[in-house]
C-alpha cells in the first residue's frame, strides 16, 4: 500500500493558538483512540492533500460513521478505464462497528468507489435522491446482491436528521455543481462538527434554491461547534464566482454568431449547466440535444442520457428542453447545439472519439464551433491539450476558459465565498480537507484569522484527530493508508510491481528491442525497435533509425568476452538508446527497456 510519508517527530504537548501557526499535537499512546471513547475522532482514508478519492471516517464510542466513498481516474496510458480508490483494509477489520455511509453529493470522487467498497461492508448508504439514483443505476451493472430500496436510504434533499446510533447526522442544502449537495452536522455527546462536502455560494442557481444560510449561521455560531471539516479545492481563487446565468449569456452570444453546429462539452452531472445550455440554444434559435456515447466504457457507467432522464424525472429539466442527437441530426447545422462529454479528454468520451474519427454517425466539420465549459482537472492537461491541438488542425474554432470569460461556473468556493463562510462559521478547530496542501493551509489560516478558530489541523490521510470541547486537538493514532487500483475485475495495490512498472511506462514511455544474435553474441541483422510513448511524435522515423544505428555501434564495440554475457548486451542497448532519446526528447525522459534475443 502507499504509506503515509514519514513525518518528523513532534513534541507531545505544543500550545496552539490564533497568533501562532499551530503544530500537530500527538497523543502519548498510539492506541489512545481505542481507550478513550469519550472523545470524537476524525480521520481521512483519502481526500487530504489531493483532489479525489474522498473517504472520511468519524469514530465515537467504538462505532464508525463513513462520509463519502469516492474514486479517481488514472492516466489512460496506465490502463483504459482503470480507477483508483482508498484501501479500506483497516476499516474492514472494524466493519461490524460501521453504522453506515452518508453521502454529501453525487460526484464520482465522492460516490464512485461504492460499487467496489460497499460489498466489503454491506452497510446502509444514506443519500438524497439524485446520488441515490446514480448509485442504483451503477449497481445494476455489478453482479452483487444489492437492493436499492433496502441498501440505499433516501433522505429529503431540503434537509433531514439521521439517527445512526451513537451518531446523529443533520443535513442541509448547499450550492454545488451537482443537484442536492448537502452539508452535514455530525452530533455526538462529545460535541458537533460541520462537514461541508463540496460547496460554493451560487445564489442564482437556475434549478435549486440557494444554500441554507439560516442553518449555516445557526450552527456556525454555536460555541459547542468542535470543528469544521471544509472543502479547500479553490480557496486560492481570488475573483468573484461566475454564475450559471452568466454562463448562459456567454453560450447564447457564441451560439448566435457561430456559422455551423455548436458543440459544448462540460461535466455530465451538472444538470444546471445542461439547462443553461438548453436555454442558450433556444435564445439563439437552435435546438439543444445531447450526443450519447456510441461505445461502452469498460467501467460501470452512468452517462449523459441517464443524467438527462434524472433531470427530467426530478423536475430540473423540462421534457422538451434537451433532445437526443438522433432527433435533431437532420436539422441544418446552424440550428443544432449539441452537449457532449470529453471536457477532460477522457479516452471513451464523445469529443475525444470525434477527434479521432471513431464515431461513424457523426463527423466533425470545419464550420463547427466547440466550447469547453469546464476547468481542466489536475492531471488531465495533456489529454485536453491533445483535443485543443486536434481541433485546431481540423480548422475548428474553439472557446475555452483561457480565452473566453464566464464560460464556466465552478462548484467550489473561492476566497470571496470563504470570507462569507467564515463570517458565519466559527469552529473551535479547523480541519481543511479536499485540496492540495497549499489550499488546505490557506483554508485553515482563514478559519483562524476570520472565523476565530483556536486551532487548525492540516493533517495527512491516516492521521486520526481527537476532538473534545474546549480542548486542543491532537493526533491520537496514525494508521497505514493507501490506494488500490481496479483494473477491469482485478483489484491491485498501488505498491504492486506491475502497477509501478505500468506507471513508469505511462510517464516515461518504453522501448522494445529485439536483437538477432548468434551464440557468440554477434549481431546477425538490424535490431528491431518499437516503443510506447516515445516514437509517436517521430513522424519521419529518424529517432528509430538513430537508435538502431547506435545500438549496432555499441554492440560492435564490445569485446568477444563481453558479448558472451547478455547482461552486457542489454546494458549496451540501454546506453545507446538513451543517448538518442535524451538528444531528441531531453534528459528528463527515462524510458523503460525490454530487450529480447533471437538467436540466429
Amino acid at each position: 500500500m502507499v504509506k503515509v510519508r514519514e513525518k518528523k517527530t513532534l513534541p507531545d504537548t505544543v500550545e496552539s493558538g490564533a497568533q501562532n501557526m499551530p503544530a500537530k499535537i500527538r497523543g502519548t499512546n498510539k492506541h489512545e483512540s481505542d481507550k478513550n471513547d469519550e472523545k470524537l475522532y476524525f480521520m481521512a482514508l483519502g481526500g487530504l492533500e489531493h483532489v479525489g478519492q474522498n473517504m472520511y471516517v468519524y469514530k465515537y464510542k467504538g462505532k464508525y460513521l463513513v462520509v463519502d466513498c469516492g474514486m479517481g481516474f488514472l492516466e489512460e496510458e496506465i490502463g483504459a478505464g482503470d480507477v483508483q480508490y482508498c484501501d479500506t483494509t483497516w476499516l474492514e477489520k472494524r466493519k461490524k462497528d460501521v453504522v453506515g455511509f452518508v453521502i454529501t453529493h453525487g460526484h464520482e470522487d465522492h460516490i464512485g468507489a461504492l460499487k467496489y467498497v460497499w460489498p466489503k461492508f454491506r452497510k446502509p448508504i444514506y443519500c438524497t435522491r439524485f446520488p441515490g439514483e446514480i448509485l442504483a443505476q451503477t449497481f445494476r451493472g455489478v453482479e452483487i446482491d444489492f437492493t436499492p430500496g433496502k441498501d440505499i436510504v433516501i433522505f429529503d434533499h431540503h434537509g433531514a436528521t439521521l439517527k445512526l446510533d451513537p451518531f446523529e447526522v443533520e443535513t442541509f442544502h448547499v450550492s454545488h455543481s451537482v443537484p442536492e449537495a448537502q452539508m452535514l452536522i455530525i452530533k455526538t455527546p462529545a460535541g458537533k462538527v460541520l462537514h461541508t462536502g463540496d460547496w460554493t455560494f451560487n445564489d442564482d442557481n437556475p434549478i435549486e434554491e440557494p444554500t441554507d444560510y439560516a442553518r449555516l449561521r445557526e450552527i456556525g455560531s454555536d460555541p459547542k461547534l468542535l470543528a469544521c471539516m471544509s472543502d479547500s479545492t479553490s480557496v486560492s481563487r481570488q475573483e468573484a464566482q461566475t454564475t450559471e446565468i452568466q454562463v448562459r449569456e456567454t453560450l447564447t452570444e457564441i451560439m448566435k454568431n457561430a456559422p455551423g453546429r455548436v458543440l459544448v462539452t462540460g461535466y455530465s452531472r451538472s444538470i444546471a449547466r445542461m439547462k443553461m445550455f438548453a436555454e442558450a440554444a433556444r435564445a439563439a434559435g437552435r435546438v439543444a440535444a445531447i450526443k450519447e456515447r456510441s461505445n461502452p466504457n469498460p467501467v460501470p457507467y452512468v452517462g449523459l442520457p441517464e443524467f438527462r432522464e434524472m433531470g427530467m424525472e426530478f423536475g430540473y429539466l423540462g421534457r422538451d428542453e434537451v433532445y437526443l442527437y438522433n432527433d435533431i441530426k437532420d436539422l441544418p447545422a446552424e440550428k443544432q447545439a449539441i452537449f457532449l462529454t470529453g471536457s477532460q479528454g477522457e479516452q471513451y468520451a464523445m469529443l475525444t472519439r470525434l477527434c479521432r474519427g471513431h464515431v461513424k454517425e457523426m463527423k466533425l466539420q470545419p464550420t463547427d464551433t466547440v466550447l469547453f465549459s469546464a476547468i481542466i482537472i489536475p492531471g488531465r492537461e495533456q489529454d485536453v491539450s491533445y483535443l485543443y491541438n486536434k481541433l485546431a488542425r481540423l480548422g475548428i474554432k474553439t472557446h475555452t476558459i483561457f480565452d473566453t470569460d464566464h464560460l464556466h461556473a465552478s462548484g467550489h468556493a473561492g476566497r470571496p465565498e470563504f470570507e462569507r463562510f467564515y463570517d458565519m462559521v466559527h469552529p473551535q478547530v479547523s480541519v481543511p480537507m479536499h485540496g492540495d496542501y497549499i489550499n488546505e493551509m490557506l483554508n485553515g489560516k482563514m478559519a483562524m484569522e476570520r472565523g476565530g478558530a483556536k486551532h487548525m489541523m492540516v493533517v495527512h490521510n491516516g492521521e486520526m484527530i481527537a476532538l473534545a470541547d474546549g480542548e486542543a486537538p491532537y493526533i491520537a493514532e496514525t494508521i497505514e493508508t493507501g490506494f488500490v487500483v481496479m483494473e477491469g475485475e482485478t483489484e491491485r495495490s498501488t505498491d504492486d510491481p506491475v502497477y509501478k512498472t505500468r506507471k513508469k511506462i505511462a510517464t516515461n514511455g518504453a522501448i522494445f528491442v529485439t536483437l538477432p544474435v548468434d551464440k557468440r553474441g554477434f549481431l546477425k541483422g538490424t535490431p528491431e525497435v518499437s516503443s510506447a510513448g516515445i516514437f509517436e511524435t517521430d513522424d519521419t522515423g529518424f529517432m528509430k533509425r538513430q537508435i538502431q544505428i547506435e545500438i549496432t555501434k555499441a554492440i560492435d564495440g564490445l569485446t568477444k568476452t563481453e558479448r558472451k554475457d547478455r547482461g552486457n548486451l542489454i546494458r549496451a542497448v540501454q546506453v545507446a538508446a538513451n543517448k538518442v532519446v535524451r538528444a531528441s526528447l531531453g534528459a528528463d525522459k527515462k524510458p523503460q527497456y525490454s530487450v529480447h534475443f533471437v538467436q540466429k
